[in-house]
């Protein structure tokens, strides 16, 4: 695999850190539209971070496989669960399995890693997937949670 994947993967996990970090409680509640607060969004880039590790174990010992996801089902399907996550520990959560699925990747050899990334069932570059929730944060707290419920920019 591309070692700048590695590193822009690894860079990314160090911004969500960065940003877990940082978040006061008010921050972590703050809506983003359809039901989803930022503690939440970390919690659902948890889950897609945990089912990445759960590939990749999978495939290093029985090869690759079409792991095929509704993935609008499936986000519709864990909101719940990740509105019921305390709200300190999505941010935990998205962070550790964030690290975890970067370790599991580097751990991967190039003819794994193209395969992988021939299926397509999983990102290998996962940085994109944290780059645009981080970045939505970012951007709502920045607005602040008075004008994301009224959807203002």
């Amino acid at each position: 695999m591309d070692r700048s994947i590695h590193s822009e993967n690894a860079a990314e996990t160090l911004r969500l850190g960065d940003l877990v970090r940082r978040l006061t409680t008010q921050e972590l509640r703050t809506p983003l539209g359809e039901g989803w607060t930022v503690a939440a969004a970390l919690a659902h880039l948890a889950f897609w971070d945990r089912r990445a590790c759960v590939l990749v174990d999978r495939w290093k010992v029985g090869g690759v496989a079409v792991s095929e996801a509704d993935t609008d089902v499936i986000n519709d399907s864990i909101l719940p669960l990740c509105q019921a996550i305390e709200l300190r520990q999505a941010g935990e959560l998205a962070v550790r399995w964030a690290e975890a699925a970067d370790r599991a990747l580097e751990g991967i050899s190039p003819e794994l890693a193209a395969e992988i990334d021939r299926l397509g069932s999983i990102r290998l570059r996962r940085f994109e997937h944290r780059r645009e929730h981080r970045q939505e944060i970012e951007k709502a707290i920045a607005v602040g949670p008075a004008n994301a419920r009224r959807g203002e920019t």
